[in-house]
């Protein structure tokens, strides 16, 4: 069964438009390095909840937008590979996601999927 990568960060809802720009290049970085599939989601109904919820996950301010993404493997063995391969790809060694949204605040980790209907 295959591996995925999930993360979720909080965007200013200023910077969306570079934010999607800089995702669609990474994108392409995963997917050229055998990513199976990349998705990128904005929040469109995620209440601010009581006790727990994404925007507070990630310490979503009243300005930002929530974006939920997931990265698909073959395995965690491929995703190893893939990841190493990314991080050291030049097209993606810039700081430009310093300026688009605050890093500190993502939260990402791998899953194995144990259910696909």
């Amino acid at each position: 069964m295959a591996y995925v990568d999930g993360f979720l960060v909080a965007v200013p809802t200023a910077n969306i438009e570079a934010y999607k720009k800089l995702a669609s290049a990474a994108g392409a970085v995963w997917k050229e390095h055998g990513a199976l599939n990349y998705v990128e989601c904005l929040a469109d109904d995620v209440p601010y909840g009581e006790l727990t919820s994404f925007p507070r996950a990630v310490q979503a301010k009243d300005d930002e937008t929530v974006v939920f993404s997931w990265i698909v493997y073959r395995s965690r063995q491929d995703r190893d590979a893939i990841v190493a391969k990314v991080m050291a790809d030049p097209r993606l060694q810039g700081d430009e996601w310093k300026s688009i949204f605050d890093g500190k605040r993502m939260i990402y980790g791998g899953f194995e999927p144990f259910l696909e209907l």
